[in-house]
Order: structure tokens, then C-alpha cells, then sequence
């Protein structure tokens, strides 16, 4: 009988690979936008110290490229549903896409600290629409259903957020605007690519409301998810606002670091959270990576100032629990 089982299940983890796999082109259209979408999230980090000198900004002012980017982004997402049930998916996308190449070349065009800010701003409203359409369009058409599309959403993500600071560091080791003008290109790259893999996708029988989002929270697992989801996320944008600062590297250590940081995130979002969730269940799994992102940022603060090498292990070890924290929450909420 425990051979059986045992045989049943790595039947099924075979089938699943395969599942992932064999995709639609379409479904690879996306993910490979997206790819390049993510980039311009760790792309940004390395030229952060480089940012605060030229503008003469300070620490904190520089942070507010990340607050402005993602306020705007959670407030948009909340009318992205609203705009593609009614233009259809693949409209939706190619409008964030356009929207992220002119802010993010308006960014690399700016002289001043609040004009980038503001910049950073509209370049958020696009990864709204492009961020939140994207999962929706992968879940619609993958094979495997909606645990295989939100798997290939996350490496996706993952491996962004690991050639970001790549790209990141070799564009902003010679000029500290380059990567601006850098993400601006792959943006164009991936509105190709959509344009040409992606098919056109069917505009939805029935017309999301603008209320339906904050509806939705009436749902209690929901509700909960999402705001556990808001606290998380000041750890996860903690880690990429600020660390820069406390490695004192220039942009190719700096893109280093937070290359390994992302090659964390892809790994343990795609192979080690599903394994995770497996053997202790979402809710035990997502507590204790939550904690020991806990324990992760304090000893970051207790680090800052005495130990390089304790920071740059402890930010890739984080790289690791956002990995998993972030598949899981994604589920959950999917759920």
C-alpha cells in the first residue's frame, strides 16, 4: 500500500512538470513580457546610492521612488478589472506596456528627485495594468489550471527581480540614468512580444464592476490574506529600498548582491514553496516564513553599520522566505 502511494505521487508531481511545460504559446508570451515587466522593479536598486548623490537626495527621498511606484500601483489595480472585461485582455496589457515605456523613459529624462518620483508614479499605473492582467490572462489559457499558471507567474517574477539588478548594475555602472532608458527598451521588447505571440483574447461575458474589488473582501479568508499581504509587503519593499544604502557598494556589488536575492526568490517561489505547502499546509508554511522574515530583518538592523557579510547573506536568505511567502499568498488569495 505505501509503495502504491508512494508511486501515485511522484506520478503526479511527473504529470505536473509536464503540465508546466507544455503551455500555450500565448502563456509564454506573457511570461516572457512579464519577465521584463519585474525587471524594472530590481532594476532600480543598484543606481539608488547613485540616485541620492546626483539629485542630491536624500535616503529617505530616494525610498519614495518605491512608495510612489507601488501606491499607485495598488490603487489602480483595483480598476484594472474593470478596464479589461471590457477591452479584453491583450488591449489591457499592451496599454500598461506603453504607459511603462513612457514613464520609465520620462525617468531617465529627469533632473530633479520629485519630477522622478512623479515619473516612478505613472510608470506604476502601467505595472498595474499590465501586472494584474497578465496572471488573470495566464490563469485563462494554461494548461494545468490555476496552480501551473500561478507557478510560471512567480518564476516569472523571480527571474525579473534577478536580471533587474543585472541590468541594473552594468547600465548604472556607467551612467546612473542608462537603466531608466535601458527598461524603457525591454518594455518595448515585451509590447512586441505580446503584440506578436499573443493572440487576441476574448473580452469577458460578464463586465467586472468598479465596487466588485472591495466587494470581494467581504470574503473573511480574502479579507485576511490581504491584509497580512499589506504588512508583508513593508518587509519585502524594505529589503529593496534601503539595504543598497547600509552595503556601501558601488552598482555592480549592489546588483550583485540583490542578483543572488533574486535568484532566491525564482528558486524557492517555484521549486521549494509547493513543496513547503505540501508537508505542512499554506497557513503553517506561510507563518514560519513570516517569521523568519522577522528574524531576517532584524538582524539586517542589528547588521547595518558592523558586518557586510552578515548583510549581504541575511538579504539573499530573505530572497529565499519572499519566495516562498510570495506563492503562497498569491494562491491564497487565488483560492
Amino acid at each position: 500500500m505505501a509503495e502504491n502511494t508512494a508511486q501515485e505521487i511522484e506520478d503526479v508531481l511527473v504529470d505536473e512538470k509536464r503540465s508546466m511545460l507544455k503551455q500555450p504559446k500565448a502563456v509564454w508570451a506573457v511570461a516572457f513580457a512579464a519577465v521584463f515587466a519585474f525587471m524594472g522593479i530590481g532594476l532600480v536598486d543598484p543606481i539608488l546610492p547613485a540616485i541620492a548623490k546626483n539629485l542630491q537626495a536624500t535616503p529617505s527621498q530616494v525610498s519614495l521612488l518605491f512608495t510612489s511606484y507601488f501606491l499607485v500601483t495598488a490603487i489602480a489595480m483595483l480598476i484594472t478589472g474593470f478596464v479589461s472585461s471590457r477591452i479584453g485582455g491583450k488591449k489591457t496589457l499592451l496599454i500598461g506596456l506603453s504607459v511603462i515605456v513612457v514613464f520609465s523613459a520620462l525617468s531617465g529624462l529627469s533632473n530633479t528627485v520629485g519630477a522622478l518620483v512623479g515619473f516612478r508614479a505613472g510608470w506604476g499605473l502601467g505595472n498595474a495594468l499590465f501586472v494584474a492582467t497578465s496572471l488573470a490572462v495566464m490563469v485563462g489559457v494554461a494548461s494545468g489550471g490555476a496552480a501551473t499558471a500561478i507557478i510560471l507567474y512567480e518564476a516569472a517574477l523571480g527571474l525579473g527581480l534577478s536580471l533587474g539588478p543585472l541590468m541594473g548594475a552594468l547600465l548604472g555602472g556607467w551612467q546612473w540614468r542608462a537603466p531608466f532608458f535601458g527598461t524603457a527598451t525591454a518594455m518595448a521588447v515585451a509590447f512586441i512580444l505580446v503584440v506578436v505571440l499573443l493572440p487576441k483574447t476574448p473580452v469577458p461575458a460578464v463586465k467586472t464592476r468598479l465596487r466588485d474589488p472591495l466587494v470581494a473582501l467581504g470574503h473573511k479568508g480574502l479579507r485576511t490574506t490581504a491584509g497580512s499581504a499589506l504588512f508583508y509587503n513593508y518587509g519585502f519593499f524594505t529589503i529593496l529600498a534601503f539595504v543598497p544604502f547600509i552595503l556601501g557598494f558601488n552598482a555592480y556589488g549592489i546588483g550583485a548582491v540583490f542578483f543572488g536575492w533574486g535568484v532566491a526568490v525564482a528558486v524557492f517561489s517555484v521549486f521549494v514553496a509547493p513543496i513547503v505547502q505540501r508537508r505542512f499546509g499554506p497557513v503553517k508554511s506561510l507563518t514560519g516564513s513570516l517569521l523568519g522574515l522577522m528574524v531576517v530583518l532584524a538582524g539586517l538592523a542589528l547588521a547595518a553599520g558592523h558586518s557586510v557579510t552578515v548583510i549581504v547573506v541575511l538579504t539573499i536568505v530573505s530572497g529565499a522566505l519572499l519566495g516562498i511567502n510570495n506563492t503562497l499568498f498569491t494562491e491564497m488569495a487565488m483560492a
